[in-house]
């Protein structure tokens, strides 16, 4: 969450805000279910010894063991997605990132929306790291949880499992 509202917190080159965050990320009200990531993803005594380049951040991101919830974004189609960026960097190398991204994996895009990644930079890294990004992602994978948590429902319905 901190990484999501860092830019109304904290000065930046490119701020952005929660309602421009929603109206990017959701093309149909109905199509509103994020996967958030977040990188670096150690031990914030290790950070020391590691000097991150966006590059890698970007794709640390983007990778699946990276995401908070037990849903492969490789499954489905990303909609919408945003990267937030905290830390010392080129606002030129993020987008330059981003566009890789896009290209290299535009199978995982869906290609009626165009410009569907946005990303912002702000200056001020998080307590302990250089450099860290967040990232929320509006996919059609997350249905994989869903069917997971309706399966599970399901299972313990039929057993009358916490039914008093």
């Amino acid at each position: 969450m901190s990484g999501v509202t860092c830019c109304l917190r904290f000065p930046g080159q490119l701020n952005s805000d929660l309602r421009k965050l929603a109206v990017n990320l959701i093309p149909f009200p109905r199509l509103h279910f994020f996967m958030v990531g977040f990188a670096p993803l150690t031990s914030r005594g290790s950070q020391q010894y590691r000097a991150l380049t966006v590059p890698e951040l970007t794709q640390q991101m983007w990778d699946s063991k990276n995401m908070m919830c037990a849903a492969d974004p490789r499954h489905g189609r990303y909609l919408t997605a945003s990267a937030m960026f905290r830390g010392k960097m080129s606002t030129k190398e993020v987008d330059e990132q981003m566009i890789n991204v896009q290209n290299k994996n535009s199978s995982y895009f869906v290609e009626w929306i165009p410009n569907n990644v946005k990303s912002s930079v702000c200056d001020i890294p998080p307590k302990g790291l250089k450099m860290a990004s967040t990232f929320i992602g509006n996919s059609t994978s997350i249905q994989e949880m869903f069917r997971r948590v309706s399966e599970q429902f399901t299972a313990m319905f039929r057993r009358k499992a916490f039914l008093h």
